[in-house]
Parts: structure tokens; C-alpha cells; sequence
């Protein structure tokens, strides 16, 4: 299965704040994701409060809608839960599109880890009654681990197939991602955000989308 759509949720050189929106901004995709019966794939880079960016793969039917919707800024209003007493309540992010490259990763299997679970996800109660689902992580000779679920198909062996394809196209992403931002695309990626006429706008600690 190839590569529907590439996403890169950024910060910026926002504070710790806006780290916390890129985390809940990525729980609330994943959710819509699993409703449109979409597959989601996340590598984050991990700091205190929460991801200063993540490299999103979207696949299935859908996958370029939910891309197009979300590409741009998002606003999260809320009080600091990390500094109370602060003024500010605006908190934004910026989601970019990346390009489709081809893939530059080759994966050894025999150095993935895999482990069979239930399925779970969508297609109901049925698919819990095997562990045909698989979950897979593999860690690159510099370190960087990449982990992805799948449960796309009812054989063991299909799901071990696609989980090593979408590790590979998770980790060209990457790539993809680092040779952007080194060429000053997609508005220098992680430079200083937009903050006007977001796509999004998110209230409170719940994070619910303002109507």
C-alpha cells in the first residue's frame, strides 16, 4: 500500500504551550483517522509537554480530504496550564503537506520487532477474536525507532508485509521532512507560524473545537 498523504505538525519556536497543542491536535487526527477508516502513523520528536513537531502518514480512501482540511494553522484557546498566572490564551501550531518522494530506506526484516495482537479498530467485534494485527518497531542504526500498527488485513503474514512498508514510508517521511527544511520549503517548515485565519480553532483543556 502506498503512501496516501505525508503531514508535518510543527510548533514552530512557540513555547511549551504550543507543544501541548501538537500533542492534542494529534490525538484528535488519530480519532478522525480511525473514523474515516483511514491509517495513521506517527514519528514524533519528543520534549517536555508534548511533540515540537511529528511526521503524520496518512493512507486509505480519505486520506487526501483529511490531509487538505487540516493543512494549515490551528489555534488552541486556553489558559496556561503550565504557567497559570501567564496572559496569553492563543496558542497556535501549523500543519504542512509534505512532498511525495520516492523511498530511500530499505528494511531489513530480521531487525524488526513484531508482536501479534487483537485487532481491534474498525471493522466491529468480529476482528477482536483473533490476533491476527500485528505491531511493529523497528530502531535505526542512529537510534531513531519508528512504530506502527496494522490491521488491515485478517492474515498474520499480509499484516507483517504492509507493517514493514509503512515503517520504511514513515522513516522517508522523515527524510523528506529534514530536506525541506534544509531547502526552505513549505514556508521553512519550522520557522516562526502563522498566527492569522486558522483552519482550526480548539477551546478549553478538553481541546473541543470551537463551533
Amino acid at each position: 500500500m502506498n503512501v496516501s498523504e505525508a503531514l508535518l505538525l510543527s510548533s514552530g519556536n512557540g513555547p511549551a504551550e504550543c507543544r501541548q497543542a501538537v500533542s492534542l491536535f494529534l490525538d484528535w487526527l488519530a480519532d478522525r483517522a480511525q473514523d474515516s477508516g483511514i491509517d495513521l502513523d506517527v514519528s514524533a520528536r519528543a520534549a517536555s509537554h508534548g511533540p515540537t513537531s511529528a511526521v503524520v502518514l496518512l493512507r486509505g480512501r480519505g486520506a487526501g480530504d483529511l490531509a487538505r482540511s487540516v493543512e494549515g494553522v490551528i489555534q488552541w484557546r486556553c489558559q496556561s496550564q503550565i504557567r497559570p498566572k501567564h496572559k496569553r490564551k492563543n496558542w497556535f501550531i501549523q500543519v504542512f503537506r509534505l512532498p511525495q518522494t520516492a523511498s530511500e530506506v530499505r528494511i531489513n526484516p530480521a531487525t524488526v520487532e513484531m508482536q501479534a495482537i487483537r485487532a481491534g479498530g474498525p471493522g466491529g467485534q468480529h476482528q477482536n477474536k483473533t490476533s491476527s494485527a500485528i505491531r511493529a518497531r523497528w530502531t535505526r542504526p542512529d537510534g531513531k525507532t519508528y512504530t506502527v500498527v496494522v490491521r488491515a488485513n485478517r492474515s498474520q503474514h499480509q499484516n507483517r508485509r504492509v507493517a514493514l512498508d509503512r515503517l520504511a514510508a514513515l522513516a522517508n517521511a522523515e527524510i523528506t521532512e529534514a530536506q525541506a527544511a534544509r531547502q526552505s520549503e513549505s514556508r521553512a517548515l519550522h520557522a516562526q507560524l502563522q498566527r492569522g485565519d486558522p483552519c482550526y480553532v480548539f477551546e478549553g483543556r478538553e481541546f473541543k473545537q470551537a463551533k
